[in-house]
């Protein structure tokens, strides 16, 4: 089964007006590569997949996965409240030579268990790409349950989770009743390191599109076993990752990148501009870590 671990940025998406900027994209993604990341999510959370459109939501997934040429995996985000809609992005990923799909819990609709259930369920019959369940309610409004993932689990091509629901018994709690190897992501960069500590194996990261030498180097260190350097470096970002939260995400991480010089500062409506307050401490704390 194909592991996936270590850091994984969840992509974000430079807009040049209204237009995605497939240049800096490039540049994002080359940075990111060569700063030691272990994968890519383009199309997530951060890569404001709501506000794409489906031949925007391709191309970029098309992109990232020319640029990684392989040098590391590309899980794609798929997911959609639309059953038809997911299967259609998840067929394109695996046709276009993704490694894994990320699949949200469908946002919006509040389908219960046995609704998430068929959902997960019928996009796994259309692929045989590697599936990993994103459990995100904050964001979604539903909580798939541990028994729904298990259940899931029994499906061969649905390997993992991304786990954001910052619940740190769930993890160990599901892995004492799973019947086979699944992947553990966390989703949440603040508890990242103690998710490690309770059975996972890597994070998808929002902090990892600004620091992901950083963000690379915690989970190598934790993964040969040098705790107190994994820890160390976790306390360093730990500022970081609260500033990259005071608004909603990606406005504070995309001024940070902006920062960088790797893209433009923009999202797209309904995400505004942050505001000094932010801009202000996304930067001090880009300085603290002698990011700038």
């Amino acid at each position: 089964m194909n592991m996936f671990k270590g850091s994984i940025p969840a992509v974000i998406t430079p807009f040049e007006g209204n237009k995605v900027d497939y240049e800096a994209l490039s540049k994002v993604l080359n940075y990111l590569i060569i700063s030691g990341s272990h994968g890519l999510v383009p199309c997530g959370t951060t890569g404001e997949s709501p506000t794409l459109s489906h031949e925007e939501h391709k191309k970029i997934i098309e992109e990232t996965i020319r640029i990684a040429d392989k040098r590391i995996p590309v899980i794609a985000g798929t997911g959609s409240n639309n059953t038809l809609e997911a299967i259609e992005y998840t067929k394109h990923a695996e046709s276009v030579g993704a490694d894994a799909a990320l699949v949200v819990t469908p946002y919006y609709n509040k389908p219960t268990q046995s609704g998430l259930f068929e959902h997960f369920k019928k996009i796994s019959e259309k692929t045989k790409i590697p599936i990993i369940i994103y459990n995100i309610p904050g964001r979604s409004i539903v909580d798939m349950s541990i028994e729904t993932m298990i259940k899931l689990s029994k499906i061969d091509n649905i390997i993992g989770v991304k786990d954001a629901t910052n619940d740190l018994f769930r993890p160990v709690l599901t892995r004492k009743k799973m019947q086979k190897d699944f992947c553990y992501l966390s989703g949440e960069d603040g508890t990242a390191l103690a998710y490690l500590a309770q059975g996972g194996h890597g994070c998808i990261s929002v902090t990892a599109n600004v620091a992901p030498k950083l963000c690379s180097e915690m989970h190598t260190a934790w993964q040969e076993g040098n705790i107190s350097k994994a820890q160390d470096i976790n306390l360093k970002l730990s500022s970081l990752h609260n500033a990259l939260f005071i608004e909603s995400s990606p406005g504070p991480v995309k001024y940070a990148a902006f920062l960088l010089g790797l893209c433009k500062a923009t999202t797209r409506l309904p995400l505004s501009e942050i505001n000094e307050d932010t801009k202000k401490e996304v930067e001090s704390n880009l300085r603290e870590l002698e990011l700038l």
